[in-house]
């Protein structure tokens, strides 16, 4: 075997009119870690298909520990040690977290009985090596985002792999989850196991890498080591342009909040939650993963019904009896998790964007839809959101991760919310997409919508927000006004006891 683990040479690979990859080369060595990094759609995910043998490219060759391929299978790929994390997990929900870590080594080595003892042994010991607490015998389907990415992370560490590919590892993960990852790769690195890691966070590519690799538009743009690199550098190689984050500044403020949460409490969710949300704002809730966070905006949009206290909205009482009840009220909510509660998946973007409009463009007591009045609509928040596509009856599936996340704010804005709960609005989305995310984000606040934006990514909220309110432990800890805080402050205010 030569210097390089794995080698890729001018691969190429076309979807119809669109290049995905246009001769793109990619070299790793044993023991490097190394970062693929790129705007949502520059063909990461791609290439990653290609090393995996989901896609078979069009041109060029694969290398692997010195034997040449033209293409692989998944099988030739996991024969020759190559793992992969993907973005959306691939877990199974009704099975078990012991389960779901021990399912590709029963797979691999096709093991035909199936030995719950020793999978709860094999499991228990990579949640221990992640250095997290989550149940084993708990169903994958009633997890977090960020337990099910653990639970991804653990199935993979636990086959022989002399190169693992991580797609956005720590999407949803914690401080003490991402430290703990940290820890596992650089024992891997240790090992002589190669890595792959993907992500949009560029202080985790720091972190991680010993060298980086930037695509944009399917191609090459540089290749080298990260001391060759720093955040101004790396934002422009991905996106061509120069990408500032601004500080949000409302408008007037109404004295008459446009929403008011009272005393709402749910047992082992959250606690006396008490706060106020004004037209034209944009409030920040930032918490740590089980902080309740997520729990208290199901709540508000009625995917959870509390325990006690009361929900107003323009001074009048809500009874919310389920999403739909939200909706009426002009109540939306983008969901953390796109890929499973945002979107259908296989349903094309002109679908997905006017589900929430059906009713509004139906004619009289025969139901008849307005389809030129709903294709309007789609049309108009398609332009005003910069959603990039083929055509507007691809599925949904088809877009990069920003674009997706374009498709489930454009279904809510084409209800004419009132107010807005937008859960992690830019989880998994590249740099130059968060920017335009925000200015969106400011752009409907400006215009009137009260706004919620709920996120632990602390920049975001810094720089999208104008108040921000601290949750610990299913409780308010603190109120600020953004301009006043720094991250490193606001960090610590998440991790006090």
């Amino acid at each position: 075997m030569g210097e390089y683990l794995l080698e890729m040479n001018e691969i190429s690979k076309s979807f119809q009119a669109v290049h995905a990859l246009d001769h793109v080369s990619f070299k790793i060595k044993p023991g490097e870690a190394k970062c693929l990094v790129g705007e949502n759609g520059c063909g990461k995910s791609t290439l990653i298909k290609v090393i995996s043998g989901v896609y078979t490219p069009d041109s060029g060759s694969i290398t692997i520990k010195g034997k040449t391929y033209t293409s692989l299978t998944p099988t030739q790929s996991i024969a020759a040690g190559i793992q992969v994390i993907y973005q959306d997990f691939s877990l199974f929900p009704n099975l078990t977290v012991a389960e779901n870590i021990a399912m590709g080594y029963n797979l691999y080595y096709k093991n035909k009985i199936v030995n719950k003892k020793k999978n709860r042994e094999m499991a228990k010991k990579m949640i221990d090596e992640i250095g997290v607490s989550i149940a084993l015998d708990k169903e994958v389907g009633k997890l977090s985002v960020g337990e099910k990415q653990v639970v991804a992370i653990c199935r993979a560490l636990l086959l022989d792999a002399e190169l693992i590919i991580m797609d956005e590892p720590t999407t949803a993960l914690t401080a003490k989850e991402v430290g703990s990852l940290y820890r596992i790769i650089d024992d891997l690195k240790k090992k002589g196991i190669a890595l792959i890691f993907v992500s949009h966070k560029l202080n985790e590519v720091f972190e991680v890498a010993e060298s980086i690799c930037v695509l944009r538009d399917g191609k090459n743009v540089i290749d080298g080591s990260k001391e060759d690199f720093d955040e101004t550098k790396m934002t422009y190689y991905m996106t061509g342009r120069n990408v500032v984050f601004t500080p949000f500044s409302p408008g007037k403020i109404e004295k008459a909040p446009m929403l008011r949460i009272e005393h709402l409490n749910k047992e082992n969710q959250y606690q006396d939650i008490t706060f106020n949300l004004y037209q034209g704002e944009v409030l920040g809730i930032t918490g740590l993963l089980g902080s309740g966070r997520t729990e208290l905006a199901e709540s508000i949009f009625g995917l959870q019904k509390p325990d006690s206290g009361k929900i107003f909205l323009e001074g009048k009482e809500l009874c919310l009896k389920g999403s739909d009840s939200a909706v009426n009220a002009g109540i939306g909510y983008l969901p953390e998790d796109r890929l499973t509660q945002g979107l259908f998946l296989n349903v094309s973007i002109r679908k997905n964007i006017s589900a929430g409009i059906i009713r509004k463009f139906s004619k009289n007591f025969l139901h008849i839809i307005d389809r030129k009045g709903i294709y309007k609509e789609v049309a108009n928040q398609v332009e005003s959101l910069k959603i990039k596509l083929g055509d507007l009856e691809n599925p949904v599936s088809s877009l990069s991760g920003g674009n997706q996340q374009r498709v489930v704010l454009a279904k809510w804005l084409s209800i004419r919310p009132k107010v807005l709960l937008l859960n992690c609005p830019t989880v998994g989305v590249d740099v130059g997409s968060k920017q335009n995310i925000h200015e969106t984000i400011k752009r409907l606040a400006k215009e009137g919508i009260g706004i919620i934006v709920i996120s632990d990514d602390l920049m975001e909220v810094l720089s999208v927000c104008s108040r921000v309110l601290v949750m610990n432990k299913g409780k308010f800890t603190g109120e600020y006004l953004a301009n006043e805080l720094e991250e490193e402050s606001l960090q610590r205010m998440l991790v006090k006891e």
